[in-house]
């Protein structure tokens, strides 16, 4: 199994940035891919995740109606776009996945890792 994350970059505060995630390597259809993210000095955190089969969502509060991930079943990638970046948007992203029957944030749940791809929010 192979994740790939790619996209991050420098963006303003109040601008966008779109990541992707491509993955490689599943026996199954079925899994859930997560976007995970951890700044300087904190603790990783979950960001988003969706259902590869049927596109179920879930997001934590902190980026709800500023971020939005998508997937793309033919290419097996997963979007997560960000708009309205915050400084505190910044930090290393990873993309994770599962194949546990659960839309969870919590990173114990998760056994596959791509590296990461950083994001900086700065004017």
């Amino acid at each position: 199994v192979q994740l790939q994350a790619s996209g991050g970059g420098l963006v303003q505060p109040g601008g966008s940035l779109t990541l992707s995630c491509a993955a490689s390597g599943f026996t199954s259809d079925y899994r859930i891919i997560g976007w995970f993210r951890q700044a300087p000095g904190k603790e990783r955190e979950g960001v988003a995740c969706i259902s590869r089969s049927d596109g179920r969502t879930l997001y934590a509060a902190s980026v709800r109606d500023r971020f939005f991930i998508s997937r793309d079943k033919e290419k097996d990638t997963v979007y997560l776009q960000m708009d309205n970046l915050k400084t505190e948007d910044a930090a290393l992203y990873f993309c994770a996945a599962t194949d546990a029957p659960i839309i969870s944030l919590q990173d114990r749940y998760y056994p596959h890792w791509g590296q990461g791809t950083l994001v900086t929010v700065s004017s």
